[in-house]
């Protein structure tokens, strides 16, 4: 997983509530077993018709947002199943940021567990960022999204934030502990499997 730092983007604005999984990526496209590859199916039965021709009016399909690494949703993203694949396709499709005024706790979870930073705004300043136009930096160190006329503070928490800032996926989190592990694998007479 990579480390995350600053981003600097335009922001794509997805003004819809109740967003669920199976919206964001429909379950025949699960078949893959990677992480990657599910970036072209995302969002999929509101960016394509019946024939995969793109919607022209699917905020996605609109080119001045082709390379934007913010998303900007409505209250309760990420509902519906646990599906982790959700959260892979927003990452392979670009998306490192979703700012909305809540998120499904399962689906939280999974931003950070790929890499991805969940920020939980008001809905008045979630609005206002739906309708910005500028390019808007998101600094999770400082823990601050500066836009071309406001700064704005967000809440998270220590540990997610550093599991962000240092790029500590389950596997790399858990290997901060080997040592300890070694200790107690030693003293129980447990055989190693490191």
């Amino acid at each position: 997983m990579e480390c995350f730092k600053k981003i600097s983007s335009i922001v794509t604005p997805l003004d819809k509530v109740n967003v669920d999984t199976d919206q964001i990526v429909p379950k025949q496209f699960l078949k893959l077993v990677q992480k990657s590859g599910f970036g072209k199916f995302l969002f999929f039965n509101w960016r394509f018709d019946e024939n995969e021709n793109k919607k022209p009016d699917f905020v996605l399909n609109d080119s001045k947002y082709e390379n934007s690494n913010i998303l900007v949703a409505g209250d309760n993203f990420g509902c519906g199943s646990s599906r982790e694949h959700a959260v892979w396709a927003l990452l392979d499709y670009g998306f490192s940021v979703i700012i909305a005024p809540s998120f499904a706790d399962i689906f939280f979870s999974n931003c950070f567990k790929n890499g991805i930073l969940p920020i939980t705004l008001n809905q008045k300043t979630v609005e206002k960022l739906q309708q910005e136009t500028g390019v808007v930096e998101v600094d999770l160190e400082n823990q601050t999204i500066t836009t071309p006329s406001e700064k704005i503070s967000f809440e998270i928490d220590a540990y997610k934030k550093k599991i962000l800032l240092e790029g500590l996926d389950d596997i790399a989190q858990t290997f901060q502990y080997e040592e300890k592990i070694s200790a107690f694998e030693k003293e129980s007479k447990i055989p190693s499997v490191l």
